[in-house]
């Protein structure tokens, strides 16, 4: 089931919009914290994103900004500024729909439909992960936290990713040299200190301090 999700400060126009949702076999939730869209979008990895322009704190524009910086996901603007200007903003900011407030309901759910076919029927999009406010983008094997970008090694995306996907378990030392062999890499013990030593430091230059723990004798969790 594809997850909508709906950035949209009036609560009756976000209730509607998932209620009509549901209604086409579509799962979406809303935003209620408007100070960090960011760490919602994470946490619930939708499929599309609706977003008005005119929001607390920080209005639409600066969080497709943010949203552009880590995903391709589909994102359509909904408002009531609907004139040439706000249009052309909206999509040179990275949108790919514009839906002027009032809109009949059946439009928008058909126009999010016709979206989500095109993006996801060609595999266009992947997810992002997030743990401690920083974005694991894997479509680029990049980590991005509060603006910096950190570039990463394949083996350590893998040790990163596998740790991010079992966030709150301790994985052992042998399920991520198998990950990493899946890279056609030998990975031995000392090859793995040697990845995750790296990576902490890497994590660490960027403000990221244990980031990841050791569990002595049993493996790493995220910390």
């Amino acid at each position: 089931m594809y997850r909508i999700l709906v950035v949209e400060d009036d609560a009756g126009i976000a209730q509607a919009i998932c209620k009509q949702a549901a209604m086409w076999d579509l799962q979406a939730e809303y935003v209620r914290d408007f100070r960090d869209v960011m760490a919602t979008f994470a946490q619930y990895q939708p499929h599309l994103v609706l977003l008005d322009i005119s929001l607390p704190f920080y209005n639409g524009y600066y969080w497709c900004q943010q949203i552009r910086k880590l995903s391709n996901v589909p994102i359509i603007f909904i408002s009531s500024a609907a004139d040439n200007m706000n249009i052309v903003m909206a999509m040179n900011m990275g949108a790919d729909d514009f839906i002027a407030k009032p809109f009949d309901q059946s439009v928008l759910i058909a126009k999010i439909q016709a979206l989500l076919r095109r993006s996801y029927d060609f595999g266009a999009n992947m997810p992002v992960l997030e743990h401690r406010a920083a974005f694991l983008n894997t479509a680029d094997n990049t980590l991005t936290y509060q603006n910096q970008r950190l570039e990463l090694s394949k083996n350590e995306y893998r040790i990163l990713l596998t740790l991010m996907e079992n966030k709150g378990k301790v994985v052992s030392r042998e399920n991520l040299m198998q990950r990493l062999w899946e890279t056609d890499s030998f990975v031995d013990e000392n090859t793995l200190t040697v990845n995750v030593n790296r990576l902490r430091r890497k994590l660490q230059a960027i403000g990221l301090s244990d980031f990841i723990c050791t569990k002595f004798g049993v493996g790493y969790i995220l910390g």
